[in-house]
């Protein structure tokens, strides 16, 4: 199957851009009228090339049959460097004090937090400040630790920064929203807040300027991949206009001409060519250099980890629906990482496949309290993944020990569960208790004796497509958090990137593995008996 492109060829083909009632030309018009204090243009005029020409041209120009403006969506995904602030503080200006604003409106610069928010407000101030008509006819609040704002004295539309206190925006009715970063923001409150704002108002626009991102478990994600769907032709939705700069991940970035094509303002003098061939040379010696160019460069979405177990594209290989019901019967090894009370907790079955790869299911569990915290906190959907099935929340603001150990009886009876291997840390009553019932509960220790070999196998079934994970959004989280230590002999084991990452879920997935690799080929699970049950590989 081809999978077509998401760039947009239109901004450079001089295709024609409809504009029955000439308001993309009266958009241009008013940004071409404006001044911006760093231009280097006759009369510091502010700086609008070509290609960002088209671009207005084709948000205000297209109209239905009532004059409404067909795009009420923006996703502007540009790599660093390439004005998409001053672009949008521009437009921020059209909906203040230009012609596209609603006499009492809002617009709004929105941001991870208060700095972020300022960015895009500042960038807009300059414009304003390089224009003394402006000057006048504006009332601007600009006070430390105070909402910043301009408004345009004649009839009070207002352009406001907001950050990331998403509970207290409900209410707000804008006309016009710039989510700027939204890579980087965490949760889903800000943006809800907003989202449902807009809603309310005819001719809203939403402009979404962002570089790309880390992970999948995200609102950017989310966006931005929707965006692909439009731009693809998979989704046919007029009102969404992607505007994707981005290059594919396996593409060669030493290659110039990339440079050229994924950054559109490169051929105008932005960014610095000279300081992208310094970044490339430093790429060359350094691994988070090269990640660092690709991501905020070359725009290629990247995973959570620095320094990947496996490359996701190849991970997401996997992602065809496991049927639970055609398992039942088959021999199958779980695997439990039962994690600090308050963290999350992670069942993974394992079966072996008749072409020596394996298909894996997890359960995972955290504590149903303050949940919406701990989404905030690891910048995940913990709430969705509840809504949908993903996890199970226990009750209280501790993970219950009881009801994992009870779903792990059930799995036990509803499945031909060969072996139950846990970390034993936290974990010995729960094994005590399962092993009195003649349920097959054993330790796996972490090092590397253990993990190693089992790291191993699981590294070579995904690589060869041989490892059947459904697409269960939590494991995958899990999977691009890893990072990986490496010994002198070539020995792998996890770790965690960050201290907020979670990994639960793979760890167990490779020892589900393990015990089903060693299993499956009758080399002894355990040395002698008094020993507790440690696995020896």
């Amino acid at each position: 199957m081809t999978i077509r492109s998401t760039f947009p060829e239109w901004i450079y083909d001089g295709s024609p851009i409809d504009d029955p009632l000439g308001l993309g030309e009266r958009a241009v018009r008013f940004l071409r009228a404006l001044k911006h204090p760093k231009s280097r243009a006759p009369k510091r005029a502010f700086q609008l090339d070509e290609w960002q020409e088209r671009i207005v041209r084709r948000i205000y120009g297209p109209r239905d049959a009532q004059g409404r403006r067909l795009v009420s969506t923006v996703v502007l995904l540009l790599p660093r460097g390439n004005r998409k602030t001053s672009l949008a503080a521009a437009l921020s200006l059209l909906h203040t004090i230009g012609p596209e604003r609603v006499p009492g409106g809002e617009a709004i610069f929105a941001g991870s937090d208060r700095n972020q928010a300022s960015i895009g407000f500042r960038e807009a101030l300059s414009i304003v400040f390089a224009d003394s008509r402006i000057t006048t006819a504006v009332k601007v609040s600009d006070a430390v630790n105070s909402a910043k704002s301009i408004t345009l004295k004649k009839d009070g539309t207002r352009l406001e920064t907001i950050s990331a206190d998403g509970n207290r925006q409900h209410g707000r009715t804008p006309n016009f929203v710039l989510a700027d970063e939204l890579h980087i923001w965490r949760g889903k409150e800000l943006w809800d807040a907003l989202r449902t704002g807009l809603d309310k108002t005819d001719d809203a626009l939403l402009v979404v300027a962002t570089t790309a991102g880390r992970g999948q478990e995200n609102i950017a994600w989310e966006i931005v991949e929707d965006a692909r769907k439009v731009a693809r032709g998979d989704v046919v939705d007029p009102s969404i206009l992607p505007i994707l700069f981005e290059a594919d991940r396996d593409c060669d970035w030493r290659d110039e001409r990339l440079w050229h094509r994924i950054n559109p303002g490169l051929v105008h003098g932005y960014p610095s060519l000279s300081g992208f061939r310094q970044h490339a040379e430093r790429a060359e010696r350094s691994v988070s250099e090269r990640e660092s160019l690709r991501q905020l460069k070359l725009n290629i979405w990247l995973d959570h980890s620095t320094d990947p177990f496996v490359d996701m594209a190849i991970y997401d290989q996997g992602n065809a629906p496991v049927d639970l019901d055609t398992l039942r019967g088959m021999p199958c090894w779980l695997a439990v990482d039962l994690s600090n009370t308050t963290d999350l907790t992670a069942i993974v079955a394992a079966w072996r496949t008749d072409d020596g790869g394996y298909v894996v299911h997890p359960w995972f569990f955290c504590p149903s309290d303050n949940l919406r915290r701990r989404a905030e906190r690891d910048g995940v959907p913990y709430v969705l993944w509840r809504d949908d099935g993903f996890i199970s929340a226990t009750p209280g603001n501790v993970v219950d020990y009881d009801y994992v150990e009870q779903r792990i009886r059930d799995l036990c009876a509803e499945f031909d569960v060969q072996e139950i291997a846990f970390d034993p840390w936290q974990a010995r009553q729960t094994i005590t208790r399962l092993r009195a019932d003649g349920l097959p509960a054993h330790e796996m220790r972490q090092g590397w004796v253990t993990m190693a070999p089992a790291i191993k196998e699981l590294e070579r079934a995904i690589i060869a497509g041989k490892f059947q994970h459904g697409g269960h959004p939590v494991l995958r989280w899990n999977f691009s958090n890893i990072a990986v230590e490496t010994d002198k002999a070539g020995n792998k084991t996890f770790h965690k990137g960050k201290s907020t990452d979670r990994i639960d879920g793979a760890q167990a997935a490779a020892m589900a593995v393990g015990r089903a690799f060693i299993g499956e080929s009758n080399v002894s699970a355990y040395n002698a008996p008094e020993s507790g049950g440690l696995f020896i590989f």
